[in-house]
């Protein structure tokens, strides 16, 4: 029997990762947002964006089903992911961070990242629209004295294969491959500037992108990305690259959409873009209605300013009737105009997707599992719990592991049952199921008549907003028993985190100021939902720049936790006037993190300023080294995935375990 168990990876985190899919499942909805993005492609007129709407409960396969999109159309559209903002000033740049992540996702089957294939199917198309305009009689061609024999070269190459844009212009190094990529610099940027004028960041990114797209030196494309990201460079570091810094004072939400705009219309020379939202549950919590509203208008930016697009909410099912009262109505109408609804499949193709999973892993569950095994297993409420059930057994059948206790809530039929059989024996009344019946039939009737006027009322009345609660544990969690198997499942649930994080860690991954501290505040609300004695606010010192960070107090003591990230050009000054602040408030903890994949910081006044800091008795800096950045994003995402369930623990409990089992962690020390 073989050791791995076939049914324990039952959620899909991202679509870029490859799980057993059942294409029966689903096929219509599939079939529906594909003939979408068909039709976005056919719009030769407007390349105007349209949205849709994917709507399921918890463990339905919202995000599997996207997983499908990629597999199906990635070798052709550029899919990308976004989770959920937490912060409400820099929703785009967020949007744009994870964008940015996806673009470097490989194509399967490819060498090539998803940015490298839309620069090359992209730019085949612009040369071959200067080719045309430039033999067009009697027109002028405004920006360019001749076709070159470079030209030629690269319109022949390419018209074997775009993405010979990367293997046939010369070898890394080469003055030859230098030249080729100097002469498509120079073609890109005239065809941008000759569609789309000059104004903004737009020209200065599309550069970038293909100053990326034109290294093979991993060092190299790392740092041309940590460009794209926003970020400003060292000296040295911009000259390497052929690219001039960023200035901090500059807008990074103008920014981001100004890239995102270069995008949409680079694939306008491609194939559509697929923009998926996902993990949103959050944005309904009380406390981020101010963020729900700033992901609105982020919406409705990107609609209106990012074309060819398709772009996909996934949302619980009342959740869409929540989000409307923050849209724009404009928004709410072109996300409306496609809605997917996922419902529980039946029980012969949940059996299916049993069978699918087992035979990976040469596994025969009718062997396996008993029919009362099959029948409880396909009894739970989704996919998800199908799959996490069948895991238990598999556990049980194999090893000998008990079941999670089931809470058997008795249905109430079958309460109305056993109580009627209770009074027909106390009565002992012959006739007593006639008569029963007859009474029970003018109740019913009386109940429904009820019923409609309560439902007449309640349509009048707005859906409040969700609060956060706890909420009714799946049957596989008891929470009577919640300590060993709570702490069992965090356990768990941090063991396979561990894994994704160390295959992602060395990924280009933006790294920001604001995500970090929005997830401090995440963390930091998650805990006050329970703990109730949490205040959050922010310190200020004039109109001067302080580092991204919050002021927590709790009953016990008060923190400051701070992050700066920036280039060393900007951290001396952020960094001391943190320490004035550190010499004002001696009573309050500080502590400034930045993360060793950033520049360590080397120039005088920030070492200094530095060391300032670890000789303040009420201060600290700390570099986040691996292991701490994994606790802290680990901490993070699990009060996210409790918050879209997809992680059924009550949150409480998971928060107190937490308190528990990471006791040593600074973030989780602050709440004890």
């Amino acid at each position: 029997m073989t050791a791995t168990n076939p049914f324990s990876n039952s959620r899909v985190d991202t679509p870029f990762q490859n799980h057993s899919d059942l294409k029966e499942i689903f096929s219509e909805e599939f079939e529906r947002l594909k003939s979408v993005i068909t039709d976005i492609k056919n719009d030769k007129e407007n390349y105007q964006s349209q949205g849709a709407i994917v709507i399921g409960e918890p463990g339905t396969g919202k995000t599997h089903l996207m997983m499908r999109l990629a597999k199906d159309r990635l070798e052709h559209n550029r899919l990308l992911f976004i989770r959920q903002p937490n912060n409400l000033s820099s929703v785009l740049f967020h949007i744009y961070s994870r964008v940015l992540e996806s673009f470097v996702e490989k194509v399967p089957n490819s060498p090539y990242s998803q940015l490298e294939h839309l620069l090359a199917t992209s730019f085949y198309h612009i040369i071959q629209e200067t080719f045309a305009n430039s033999q067009k009689s009697g027109s002028i061609f405004d920006y360019f004295r001749k076709v070159t024999d470079k030209d030629r070269f690269l319109l022949k190459v390419l018209s074997e294969n775009p993405l010979n844009i990367y293997e046939k212009l010369g070898e890394e190094g080469a003055r030859n491959k230098r030249e080729y990529w100097q002469r498509i610099e120079v073609l890109l940027e005239n065809w941008w500037k000759r569609h789309y004028g000059d104004a903004g960041y737009s020209s200065a990114i599309l550069k970038g992108i293909i100053k990326f797209c034109s290294y093979s030196d991993p060092n190299k494309k790392k740092l041309v990305g940590k460009w794209l990201s926003g970020n400003e460079l060292e000296e040295y570091e911009s000259k390497s690259i052929g690219l001039k810094s960023w200035k901090e004072e500059g807008s990074k939400e103008a920014f981001s959409l100004d890239a995102m705009r270069v995008f949409g219309k680079l694939s306008m020379m491609d194939e559509p873009l697929i923009i998926i939202f996902d993990q949103l549950e959050g944005l309904g919590l009380e406390y981020n209605k101010p963020l729900l509203q700033s992901f609105g208008d982020a919406i409705k930016e990107l609609f209106t300013y990012v074309p060819n697009s398709l772009i996909i909410l996934n949302l619980f099912d009342n959740r869409w009737e929540y989000f409307k009262d923050f849209f724009d109505n404009s928004v709410i109408g072109r996300l409306s105009q496609c809605q997917i609804i996922l419902n529980k499949p039946i029980n012969e193709q949940l059996k299916k997707i049993l069978i699918l999973k087992a035979k990976a892993h040469d596994v025969d569950i009718e062997k396996l599992f008993s029919d009362d095994d099959v029948q409880d297993i396909l009894n739970q409420s989704s996919i998800r719990e199908v799959l996490n059930r069948a895991s238990h057994y598999y556990r049980f059948r194999t090893q000998g592991v008990p079941l999670p206790a089931v809470r058997k809530v008795k249905s109430f039929e079958d309460d109305v049952k056993d109580q009627l059989a209770s009074i027909k024996n106390q009565l002992n009344v012959s006739n007593f199921e006639s008569e029963v019946f007859g009474v029970l039939k003018t109740i019913l009737s009386e109940i429904e008549g009820l019923k409609q006027n309560v439902v007449g009322k309640m349509a009048k009345i707005p859906e409040p907003p969700p609060q956060v609660a706890k909420k009714a544990m799946p049957p596989s969690v008891v929470l009577e028993d919640k300590s060993p198997l709570v702490s069992s499942l965090i356990i768990d649930y941090i063991d396979k985190e561990k894994a994704l994080f160390e295959q992602d860690y060395d990924k280009l991954v933006v790294i920001s100021d604001s995500d970090d501290i929005g997830k401090v505040l995440a963390v930091t609300e998650a805990f006050n939902s329970f703990l109730k004695n949490i205040e959050i606010d922010r310190l200020k010192l004039g109109k001067r720049k302080l580092p991204e960070h919050y002021l927590i107090k709790t009953r016990a003591q008060s923190f400051v936790v701070g992050f700066a990230h920036s280039s060393e050009l900007g951290f001396p000054a952020r960094i001391k006037n943190f320490n004035e602040l550190v010499i004002k408030y001696p009573n309050i903890h500080f502590t400034l993190f930045r993360d060793v994949r950033e520049t360590t910081i080397k120039g005088k006044v920030g070492r200094a300023e530095i060391d300032k800091l670890k000789q303040a008795v009420n201060g600290q800096f700390i570099y986040m080294d691996k292991d701490d950045r994994f606790n802290f994003e680990v901490i993070y995402k699990l009060i996210v995935d409790i918050q879209n369930r997809d992680f059924e623990v009550d949150l409480e409990v998971a928060m107190k375990t937490l308190i528990s089992l990471m006791s040593h962690h600074w973030l989780v020390r602050m709440f004890k």
